[in-house]
């Protein structure tokens, strides 16, 4: 499609959730045209990026490596008062999250300074700047550069709707009996709650230091040709008619960025996880021979992703509520809050004797740091995740039509969990943030609703297989048949094509 020398150059938020899609989105791109494309990230993201393409190559995953360049634009995270060799959200302390935003703001001068030498060694400015929503600055750079930015949000519709709407309006401030309505989304069907609210949202007031910062970097997105949505047009109306609200510009659907095997009949057992930079908590084979000898859709999936962990009480609630219930579990377990989340886990954390019982009766496998995440998810022994609700972590679980259980604790992971259980009906929400109080009977109550073979439980399975119908749906291509997805991107690419000439 198109010149295969036009240049796409991809430029990600310093985190490691928003850096994989950002290199599924290139891989997809280019097959479908060739183009070259160069992913810019700080040195140690780039170390990571380039481990993680070597490691797919290794799979045959990546088809043609050697048009995905990547290049380090200059960082030293001392210098913004972050602890040493920190260039991503990875495993950072809470306090220091607003620093590493306010940190990205350092690097749109080298961003201008890379695309002035591509245009000058390709003679021509690239076809466009794929931009991380956080990262909104680059629609300034582009501009000045002669191409587009085009802003790109590693989330779902429906999230990203309400939480850039969240921050640029501040609407919770005019709650009445602690119930608002989030500019974008459509009043007469759609209120928000405040105690929905991550607690650094609650206290937003136009001149903190979250609302100062998500504001000068969020708004300029705005000015961007469009947004790539990392997710599928079928399953979330209301959350792209919001983002089209609230920004008057385009949206292309263009998701799951999830492995091709892993949303093809059959290919199941060809799923391979990169982890570089993990640590293996447990193999992918013990994992599922583990699940092998567990019943259809009765084994319950624990993880709150890289990133985040709960209380020392919520921990200890959460494992007795498990044992109680006596459904089968894999857990990925972190220290708990307070703790340093990369530390050696200690056996206080959870009930005496509890990891030895697990083992013993095959009940529960307990998984320090990391698990094979796709592998479990398409195990048929699943029956529900229990999750934080980030939308890589969704969208895993509904491409397998697995149910959800939400347990939010922060970004956008609230209004996810607020739209799987109000617009989709797959989710049934356990408790929220890491204050909460949880009980053993909440966990007990909740894992017996989901699971249940009739009522509720019986009707989110379905909903969630459905949803897993329209999402694998939406990435096939077979003859003349393309689904929406695979549409969006070529759409996506004609219009940078039809710019490209006009403005030519």
């Amino acid at each position: 499609m198109g010149d295969p020398q036009e240049h796409i150059v991809m430029f990600p938020f310093l985190a490691i959730g928003h850096m994989i899609p950002f290199l599924a989105l290139a891989k997809k791109i280019q097959e479908r045209t060739s183009y070259k494309i160069t992913i810019v990230s700080t040195p140690f993201n780039v170390k990571y990026l380039s481990s993680t393409i070597a490691k797919d190559s290794t799979k045959q995953v990546e088809q043609n490596p050697n048009n995905i360049s990547l290049v380090s634009l200059p960082y030293n995270s001392s210098d913004h008062g972050l602890p040493p060799n920190t260039e991503n959200t990875e495993a950072l302390p809470l306090k220091d999250m607003v620093t590493i935003f306010n940190s990205t703001l350092s690097l749109k001068d080298p961003l201008k300074k890379l695309i002035l030498e591509i245009i000058e060694k390709d003679g021509k400015p690239p076809l466009c700047i794929i931009s991380d929503t956080f990262m909104g600055f680059a629609s300034e750079v582009a501009k000045s550069c002669g191409t587009s930015n085009v802003s790109f949000t590693t989330a779902g519709a429906y999230g990203t709707a309400a939480y850039v709407s969240i921050w640029l309006n501040l609407p919770h401030l005019l709650a009445i009996d602690g119930v608002f309505k989030m500019p974008g989304f459509d009043d007469s069907c759609c209120s928000f709650s405040v105690n929905q609210l991550h607690p650094f949202m609650k206290s937003a007031n136009g001149s903190d230091p979250w609302s100062k910062v998500l504001k000068s970097l969020l708004s300029p997105s705005f000015d961007s040709l469009g947004f790539l949505c990392n997710s599928v047009e079928e399953i979330e109306p209301m959350g792209i008619k919001a983002i089209k609200n609230l920004t008057k510009l385009p949206v292309w659907c263009i998701g799951p960025l999830l492995p091709q095997c892993m949303l093809k009949k059959g290919e199941k057992d060809q799923i391979f996880e990169p982890s570089i930079g993990k640590d293996h908590g447990l193999s992918p084979e013990k994992c599922i021979s583990w699940l092998d000898k567990h019943p259809k859709s009765s084994v319950i999936y624990i993880s709150f992703g890289s990133q985040n962990t709960i209380s020392t009480s919520q921990m200890m609630a959460l494992a007795l509520g498990l044992e109680e219930s006596e459904i089968p579990f894999i857990w990925v377990i972190r220290p708990p809050i307070g703790f340093d989340i990369k530390s050696e886990f200690r056996s206080e954390w959870l009930p005496k004797g509890y990891q030895e019982r697990m083992s013993k009766s095959q009940k529960g496998l307990i998984v320090k740091y990391w698990a094979p995440q796709l592998q479990i998810l398409s195990h048929n022994s699943t029956g529900a995740f229990l999750t934080h609700c980030g939308w890589n972590s969704v969208l895993e679980s509904l491409s397998q039509g697995v149910p959800v259980i939400s347990w939010p604790l922060a970004a956008e992971q609230a209004f996810n969990s607020k739209m799987l259980m109000e617009e989709m009906g797959v989710c049934v929400e356990l408790s929220k943030g890491v204050s909460s109080v949880v009980a053993k009977e909440d966990v007990k109550k909740v894992v017996d609703i989901v699971l249940g073979k009739s009522g509720k439980g019986k009707e989110m399975k379905e909903k969630a297989n459905e949803i897993g119908m329209c999402i694998r749906g939406a990435v096939k291509e077979e003859g003349d048949y393309k689904g929406s997805s695979v549409k969006a991107l070529d759409d996506f690419i004609v219009t940078l094509l039809c710019r490209r000439n006009v403005s030519s």
